[in-house]
């Protein structure tokens, strides 16, 4: 096990280095241009966690800027004919993270589908891009106790992700989009009966 372990140190490692990252004495990642922040995203989820958890603040900064230049649009379709007549729509809107950097708006909407699929449905989302951001249910505003409905699709649309059966939205009732990397909020939405 232990002859295993020092291989896999040894293959990121390896990964690290080969793909233009620069590993210093203090094993911190330096960012010298945009193409190691491509490197950086091309890396396995948990090379990324490693590599961000060595990166300076103004490191981390710069991925964060060059990613909010970036767009991705998304405009998947659902059908709100698929909910049942009798129940309002658990809703909400999207706040930033209130930094002034990471932003985030439209609607945070849950659907039923009629064959008992429950569905997290973005509609008219514009927030800020950046590296590693998901889709999380949580019982607030951070990422400590969440239900994660997967990779965001694109920062700019209409989306849908597919819910848990059994997931509670009364106390899973705050949509985030958090960038998993640098565990940072980049804005939020909770859900209400309105």
């Amino acid at each position: 096990m232990k002859r295993i372990t020092t291989i896999l140190g040894i293959m990121i490692i390896a990964s690290l280095v080969s793909s233009g990252m620069l590993v210093t004495s203090k094993s911190q990642v330096s960012f010298a241009s945009s193409s190691n922040v491509q490197n950086f995203m091309n890396m396995t989820e948990e090379q990324r966690t490693e590599a961000a958890k060595n990166m300076t603040q103004k490191e981390k900064e710069m991925v964060m800027n060059e990613f909010s230049k970036q767009n991705s649009t998304v405009n998947e379709n659902m059908s709100e004919t698929a909910m049942p007549k009798d129940t309002k729509p658990l809703t909400g809107n999207f706040v930033d993270a209130g930094d002034g950097f990471h932003k985030a708006a439209g609607v945070a909407k849950v659907i039923n589908l009629a064959d008992g699929r429950t569905f997290l449905r973005l509609e008219n989302l514009k927030a800020t891009n950046g590296p590693d951001l998901y889709v999380y249910l949580s019982t607030g505003k951070d990422a400590s106790d969440i239900f994660n409905l997967g990779k965001l699709k694109g920062n700019i649309g209409n989306q849908n992700y597919e819910i848990p059966s059994g997931t509670d939205l009364a106390k899973y009732n705050t949509v985030l989009i958090w960038c998993k990397a640098f565990s940072t909020l980049f804005g939020s939405a909770k859900l209400s009966s309105q």
